[in-house]
């Protein structure tokens, strides 16, 4: 589940330091096996209670870059948004995800390029309000000039 917020674009020409854009998603099962089949990334951390049960996690998680796409969700649907390029990102895990959480992926404008479309985001995922990761991210925005 998704929540509903505005998706489309926000031009270079309109962007402000501080903005904000988020996203909500409760991360199921079939979204962690959706992501195992398609990135071939089939680790029993993610798909096998039993062995998962004996890991340092003690069950199920979710792949760490299934949480990363929430954040490439906000930047290309909301902020720049539609049109946006990415040209990096960093991420730093800091807590798992598991099956059933509610994952809330933010990203914040901390620094404009207008010169070169560039814009640096924070970027960062919460489970119920602890940070479970975190990041940067530099895009490419839009342009009204390049319709």
């Amino acid at each position: 589940m998704l929540d509903n917020l505005p998706r489309g674009t926000i031009c270079i020409e309109d962007i402000e330091m501080g903005m904000t854009r988020h996203l909500r998603k409760v991360v199921t099962d079939e979204d962690i096996e959706m992501f195992a089949k398609v990135s071939t990334d089939h680790n029993p951390v993610h798909l096998d209670d039993d062995y998962a049960r004996d890991t340092i996690f003690s069950g199920r998680i979710a792949h760490g870059m299934l949480t990363a796409g929430l954040i490439s969700a906000v930047i290309g649907e909301q902020l720049p948004g539609h049109g946006t390029i990415y040209m990096g990102q960093t991420l730093k895990f800091l807590a798992p995800v598991r099956p059933g959480d509610t994952v809330t992926a933010e990203v914040e404008v901390v620094d404009i390029d207008h010169s070169k479309r560039r814009v640096k985001l924070d970027c960062r995922c919460l489970v119920d309000g602890k940070k479970v990761l975190m990041g940067e991210a530099t895009v490419l925005a839009p342009s009204r000039k390049f319709d």
